[in-house]
């Protein structure tokens, strides 16, 4: 048993159940090698089934142990790894995993990068690619033994973008009829755009005045309420009336001739170009809603109930700052600046008449 190279990276002899094997460690570092190869050594000293083919393992071996992984967990981003699937299986398919090293991933990112894909969705991808590199350690025995190092790429700040109340209106009196009650209720609840689109009758109680969105429908697998009054409720109740009379077999609470809607984005470009708002989208209406609740002086955890945030961090993320905001928060400081003064001069002026 020992270490010994090929080319620039170490290799591992060592002999298991009476049989020659040969791995790489899939490193060129002499330490790590050592690591790796020690670690080997303990696990066939304490019994332990090592495999024997690691070096057989491909790129698809991990992928589909990481969808597996998906499914059993039950997790919601599992078409967003599908997706990311399908842009490295198009580079590293086929690839045995011993051959993915750092400089081949550099490659990919480059690739990536040279088809006009952003920072975000490459990290999106390299997230994917470390996460089959991790189950795949795991796995018993471990189906890899030393993972390459992924880099992060640095993103792009959050998108800022909001819409303010005339702009909305301008909007809305913009788009094609269907799309219209789609903007109010994703303008007024900050919902998300699955969670509108694939919104059904049997979610909303008219009498009520509420929407009930199951678990299913969240991306945080939560259930939560929101409640209808005024223009939304109007928007609601106007599409149940056009749905009683039209097409009563429709299920969806927004549709277009009794179907579901599922493309609108040609529709919504071209009322955003006639308003002069190109380049917004149908998502900046959840920075507004958090943004116009929160001015409205609703509590910030019941604010986070109503647009489905999980957490603060993303919550505060949402909660934009505009210019107008800053110059209010300036003229409350100095309101309550002036306030202190007044009362410490008026407190003077009595220590002096007492002093008199």
């Amino acid at each position: 048993m020992g270490l010994y190279k090929r080319g620039t990276v170490w290799w591992m002899s060592f002999t298991h159940q009476g049989q020659q094997y040969r791995r790489s460690t899939e490193t060129e570092d002499r330490k790590l090698a050592q690591r790796i190869f020690d670690k080997l050594k303990g696990e066939i000293a304490e019994g332990k089934r090592p495999d024997m083919n690691l070096d057989k393992v491909t790129f698809d071996d991990l992928s589909n142990i990481l969808i597996k992984d998906y499914k059993i967990r039950e997790r919601r981003s599992l078409d967003r790894a599908e997706l990311s699937l399908k842009h490295l299986g198009a580079f590293f398919g086929g690839m045995k995993v011993v051959e993915i090293t750092s400089s081949i991933i550099d490659d990919y990112i480059l690739l990536r990068k040279e088809e006009k894909a952003s920072n975000g969705t490459i990290n999106r991808e390299l997230s994917a690619l470390n996460r089959i590199f991790v189950l795949g350690m795991r796995q018993s025995p471990p189906r890899v033994l030393n993972p390459p190092f992924i880099p992060k790429l640095k993103e792009s700040k959050p998108r800022q973008g909001f819409f303010e109340y005339d702009e909305y209106v301008r909007l809305r009196n913009a788009l094609p009829a269907h799309m219209k009650p789609v903007l109010t209720i994703a303008y007024f609840t900050g919902m998300r755009k699955s969670e509108i689109l694939n919104l059904r009758w049997c979610h909303t109680n008219l009498f009520e005045e509420k929407i009930t969105l199951p678990p299913e429908l969240t991306k945080n697998g939560e259930s939560r309420e929101i409640f209808l009054t005024g223009e939304l409720y109007d928007t609601i109740l106007l599409q149940w009336k056009i749905r009683e009379t039209k097409y009563p077999e429709c299920p969806y609470v927004f549709f277009r001739d009794g179907q579901q809607i599922r493309n609108y984005q040609a529709a919504w470009n071209t009322a955003c170009k006639k308003t002069g708002l190109v380049g917004r989208f149908l998502h900046d209406n959840r920075r507004t809603a958090v943004r116009n609740m929160t001015r409205a002086g609703v509590p910030d955890v019941v604010a986070m109930k109503i647009s489905g945030h999980k957490t603060r961090s993303v919550f505060d993320r949402y909660n934009i700052i505009n210019e107008e905001d800053l110059r209010s928060a300036a003229k409350k400081v100095d309101e309550a600046s002036r306030e202190r003064q007044s009362v410490l001069q008026e407190a003077q002026k009595s220590i002096t008449i007492l002093s008199q």
